[in-house]
């Protein structure tokens, strides 16, 4: 405003060609841009922000929607490369009557919306940022801005892309995503497949597999829409009980699988179809499809049955209040309205009366799953309530984000493939082909997103009541910072958190997306105000980024992408945060003295050097192979290793982390070693790995990955050994089998056994038992070191042969103590500190 306050929203300049008569720029329509309350991310100084844009002709309660959207938005935005937005108008002078009429003063007010962004945004010009005319920059340069269809807007792209041209917007035809040469999302069904992600994975931890077997569902929409439509053709094997849109009931009380999706599939397929469409020979006994218009509808009593109701006629909001509360194994969203809330809710608070007499409580759910297609179909004290009482739903910014996923690629391709245009080495038509051959590539890596999404949120579901105390800290953490109002986000307040404690209660799905989410936004905030991304050993992770084709054909454009330090950023979040879980880079930096930044170039290190992403994917083949819980706990393990192998790296090399140097240094030695270790264990430590393979066996898991999970328990050793071995300039597997023997000749693996089988009660004696891990390990080293630096002209074996008899007396009295211990059968913490120590006096003995 005129005293330089900001506000929640602003007035857009007049367009002077629609009323050339009013002489100066007046304000036409309120137009509500909401963005997030914390610090943006920056594109050389200017905040990087996108979002849908919608139109509505309610004045009361369109701020409250933008809002709750725009929250949505930012947390969905986790998966990309922007901060969340959220944009809309209202439309005050509608005319009376007409489509056509209606939807040319819709679009004629879009254009006017869109050119009031722009008139406020800077641009790009011959490289450098230029501020629009007579606008006053209260911040940084603000280049970035791109808009996305929204309910209302789907169509609308093109138009905001002709109103960027004539700006000479330097995003070009990047400027709204989805248009005549972009990716349809519709088409694609990227929406509700990534949506699909996730409810596979809930009935994949229920025993279900809805590409094989049979399954029931009640749904909000129709198969004209983009979500509810493409989600109902996902799998041949759904039977489809009933559903409702805006205009119809619909009920199938005993669907023929094969029959129905085929009709489904000739509804998708038409111009504009609606229930009415469907055909009557398709439906079961019972079925039919009736107007929400009418007082009244009899039912059949198979209807009833399965509707759960006894009154032979009921109104179409009793129906409609049933259908949600039906006892079916899935509850597909893909509609537009909030439909469930809280007890503790009023209807007031959802905010969508249109819905008021239709809406149930999350308690009222008999559902065993729900999958949110659609936008805020449940407020989020809805899902917790669904959630707390066993129903299996994550929130709408995670299963929904498949397409805002696919707008974020279809924008960065654009951005880097227009500089192929500008240097004459791409022309404008084979671009729109490359941008259609390439429309399935990018519909996988959106989904993959989805699925690993997802899987991190059931791998903190898994253990979520163990680890209520360190999910609860990281919530007083992130909302310390300013970064997350949790009474916004209706998180629970630390009463609700004891209680919860007190009936052995976690945190829900819908919670942990949360904060899974803000975590990711919170690392990604420190990796791009750091130098991280710019590291030239990450330039493959920027490459993985884009298709296979842009890869191969554009290599030398992409180190140039003007988002490339952002979307390096965002996909190292993304991968720390999902395989090692929202509190361990928090935790790591307190517990290690790291930045944000150093964890997670540790991190990079450690998951390079050990191959790791093949072991992911080793155990991500499993699905509906192996049960989802043997899955998790293999995930788990790699995790618990690669969080020791990131504080051995932050440890002895805390300000040495060249990235490069590193991997280089470390890789081809601890590959060697991996190759041979199955030769060069022996004792307990080979007993114990030819018992975690055949356990692993046992579960399901194929040979060669049962292998490889066994080595974890070891591999951590593997660094130390690879680091001495090239500080005496000897061969690596030379060394390892001289670091085994030393460990079976002092008892060093039945200590290390013991140490493993403590079982820690809470944070510090988890803390506890690493210490003695890490200092065995440090003595074991110590030792080695030791005995090679007095080796003298002997070989590694005749070294140790000699060092175990210049120590025999020493050693003599270390086995002794660790017999007694062993016949004694104490095997705590202070036991294993006393034996630790005898190794420690054995170490500080020089000979």
């Amino acid at each position: 405003d005129a005293d330089g306050e900001a506000k929640p929203y602003f007035s857009c300049k007049l367009d002077p060609a629609r009323i050339p008569e009013l002489p100066a720029p007046r304000p036409i329509f309120e137009i509500f841009v909401y963005s997030p309350r914390v610090e943006g991310v920056h594109l050389r100084g200017g905040p990087i922000a996108r979002g849908g844009l919608r139109w509505s002709d309610r004045r009361e309660d369109f701020r409250t929607e933008i809002l709750g959207l725009m929250k949505a938005q930012q947390v969905k935005n986790a998966v990309i490369v922007p901060s969340g937005a959220k944009g809309g108008f209202v439309c005050k002078q509608l005319p009376g009557s007409g489509r056509e009429a209606l939807n040319e003063e819709v679009q004629a007010c879009y254009r006017t919306f869109i050119r009031g962004l722009l008139d406020v945004t800077d641009n790009i010009v011959e490289g450098e940022v230029v501020s629009p005319h007579r606008v006053r920059c209260r911040d940084g340069n603000d280049p970035y801005l791109v808009v996305a269809a929204d309910k209302g807007t789907a169509t609308f792209s093109d138009l905001a892309n002709q109103v960027a041209t004539e700006y000479e917007f330097w995003l070009g035809d990047a400027f709204a995503s989805g248009g005549s040469v972009g990716y349809d999302h519709k088409k694609m069904g990227i929406t509700a497949r990534g949506a699909w992600e996730a409810v596979k994975r809930h009935f994949r931890e229920l025993g279900l597999d809805t590409q094989a077997q049979p399954f029931t569902v009640a749904g909000i929409g129709d198969m004209s829409g983009d979500v509810f439509g493409n989600g109902m053709l996902l799998s041949p094997h759904i039977r489809l009980q009933a559903a409702f849109n805006h205009q119809h009931i619909f009920i199938d009380p005993d669907p023929d699988p094969t029959r129905s999706f085929k009709e489904r599939q000739r509804l998708f397929e038409l111009p504009r179809s609606s229930w009415d469409d469907y055909d009557p020979k398709c439906l079961s006994a019972g079925g039919g499809v009736y107007s929400r218009q009418v007082k009244s509808i009899r039912l059949h009593a198979k209807a009833r049955s399965v509707l759960g109701l006894t009154k032979e006629t009921a109104t179409p909001p009793e129906i409609i209040r049933a259908i949600l509360r039906m006892q079916v194994d899935l509850l597909w969203n893909g509609g537009i309205g909030t439909y469930v809330k809280s007890r503790s809710e009023s209807n007031a608070e959802v905010g969508d009366r249109a819905n008021d007499s239709v809406r149930v409580n999350g308690s009222e759910l008999r559902c065993r799953v729900v999958g949110e297609g659609g936008n805020l179909g449940l407020t989020q004290r809805g899902r917790v309530e669904y959630a707390l009482k066993g129903g299996c739903v994550n929130t709408d910014f995670i299963d929904n984000s498949g397409g805002v996923d696919c707008s974020d690629r279809e924008v960065n391709l654009k951005i880097l493939l227009n500089h192929a245009m500008v240097d004459g080495s791409l022309t404008r038509k084979r671009r729109d082909k490359l941008l259609e051959d390439m429309t399935d590539a990018v519909a996988d890596l959106v989904l993959r997103n989805n699925y690993h999404q997802t899987q991190a949120i059931s791998m903190m579901a898994s253990r979520s009541k163990e680890r209520l105390n360190e999910n609860a800290l990281l919530i007083r953490i992130l909302e310390s910072t300013g970064l997350l109002d949790r009474a916004l986000e209706f998180l629970p307040a630390e009463d609700e958190i004891e209680e919860r404690r007190k009936t052995g209660q976690g945190l829900t799905r819908p919670e942990i997306a949360l904060i899974l989410s803000y975590s990711k936004i919170s690392l990604y905030q420190s990796l791009i105000d750091s130098d991280l991304p710019g590291d030239s050993f990450l330039a493959e992770e920027l490459r993985s980024y884009f298709p296979a084709p842009i890869q191969k054909r554009f290599a030398n454009l992409i180190p140039g992408h003007r988002l490339k330090d952002q979307i390096v950023a965002m996909l190292i979040s993304s991968s720390l945060i999902n395989r090692m879980g929202p509190v361990f880079p928090l935790r790591a930096q307190e517990e290690t003295g790291a930045s944000a930044d150093q964890v997670a170039r540790a991190y990079t290190i450690a998951r390079e050097v050990f191959d790791v992403r093949a072991l992911w994917s080793g155990i991500e083949v499993l699905d509906n192979i192996v049960q989802a819980e043997v899955q998790y706990t293999l995930m788990f393990q790699i995790s618990r290793f690669l969080r020791r192998v990131v504080y051995w790296i932050l440890h002895h090399h805390p300000g040495d982390l060249d990235m490069a140097v590193m991997v280089s240094r470390l890789k081809p030695g601890v590959v060697e070693l991996m190759t041979h270790l199955a030769t060069i264990l022996g004792g307990s430590a080979l007993r114990r790995r030819q018992n975690d393979v055949a356990q692993y066996v046992a579960l399901g898991v194929p040979g060669s990955l049962a292998e490889r999970m066994a080595n974890l328990a070891v591999m951590t050793a593997l660094l130390d050994i690879v680091e001495v071995a090239q500080s005496f300039e000897l061969a690596a597997l030379e060394v390892g089998e001289l670091y085994f023997e030393l460990g079976r000749g002092l008892k060093l693996d039945w200590i290390r056994d013991q140490i493993e089988s403590l079982q820690a009660s809470g944070r510090w004696q988890a803390l506890a038992r690493a210490t003695l891990r890490e200092s065995l390990y440090e003595e074991q080293r110590g030792i080695l070191r030791q005995l090679l630096g007095q080796r003298g002209e002997d070989s590694p074996k005749e070294a140790l042969t000699g060092w175990l008899a210049s120590n025999r007396t020493q050693i003599h009295r270390a086995r002794q103590a660790l017999r007694d211990m062993q016949t004694a059968g104490e095997r705590d913490f202070a036991t294993l500190s006393v034996a630790l120590n005898e190794i420690r006096r054995l170490s500080a003995n020089r000979g």
